[in-house]
């Protein structure tokens, strides 16, 4: 059984709204992930389409695995650092705005 990886780091996207659309995908086929993350309206689901790709594109071109026998092994996403800005309010007051970031891992294997 092969393993290929696939990062992506400092996602401009929070690690909660991403770990939505992984539970989805997890341990799916890859074509069938590939369909559900294409109709999901979310933004996280774009950016882990990439990656997924990125991974099976790895797959194929350093290992040669077939992609049809390939499946998500593990994905997760983790907390990345916080970009942290400040907006100005009414008589001189300001407020924090954060801006979260992620790192998501996506792992295919060939099934055996």
């Amino acid at each position: 059984m092969m393993n290929v990886q696939a990062t992506l780091r400092g996602v401009h996207l929070s690690a909660q709204k991403g770990r939505l659309v992984a539970d989805q995908v997890r341990g799916m086929g890859v074509a069938k992930a590939l369909d559900v993350l294409n109709f999901s309206p979310k933004k996280g689901a774009r950016i882990i389409k990439k990656v997924l790709e990125s991974a099976i594109a790895n797959a194929e071109h350093n290992l040669g695995l077939d992609v049809d026998e390939l499946k998500i092994s593990t994905i997760f996403v983790e907390k990345g650092p916080v970009l942290k800005r400040f907006t100005a309010r009414a008589k001189g007051r300001g407020n924090r705005i954060v801006k979260p970031t992620c790192h998501i891992y996506v792992t295919v294997a060939d099934e055996e």
